[in-house]
């Protein structure tokens, strides 16, 4: 099996209602989203015309519209702005129906690419990085033994 990862970037900032520590209050991250496709062919050569199985500037173009979503921008949860003693007016908000933990960011954006990318490719895995050292990660049920 072969499959394809490209790698995207983006600046928001989140907070998680009613967490016991400082991620309850707004805060921001340097995420980094790797989007990893494989072929729904078994390539048993090598591969034929172009020699390849997606090409990574239209994978680019697919995540690049939901990542662009959520850069820069406030993302919070609708339970937290009705429960919040702050006014969030004028800022950059995307209002989530659920917290945007990590997780949950994975989640909204596995729904959205596998809707967009076409029948030749699946969605293997997602991996979500907060930070340097700390990432969420969503594998599709085709990686399991």
């Amino acid at each position: 099996m072969i499959s394809l990862t490209r790698i995207f970037r983006f600046e928001a900032a989140h907070a998680i209602y009613e967490y016991p520590g400082s991620c309850a209050r707004v805060h921001g991250h340097s995420y980094e989203l790797h989007v990893t496709i494989r072929s729904k062919k078994e390539e048993h050569g090598y591969i034929d015309r172009l020699g390849i199985i997606f090409d990574f500037k239209d994978l680019k173009k697919i995540v690049s519209s939901t990542v662009d979503q959520l850069d820069h921008k406030l993302i919070l949860s609708k339970t937290y702005v009705k429960n919040s003693s702050h006014t969030f007016a004028g800022e950059e908000i995307t209002l989530f129906d659920y917290e945007p933990t990590a997780e949950n960011l994975l989640i909204f954006f596995r729904d959205r690419i596998k809707n967009d990318i076409p029948e030749s490719v699946s969605l293997l895995c997602l991996k979500l990085y907060e930070t340097r050292d700390s990432y969420a990660e969503w594998m599709s049920e085709e990686t399991k033994p």
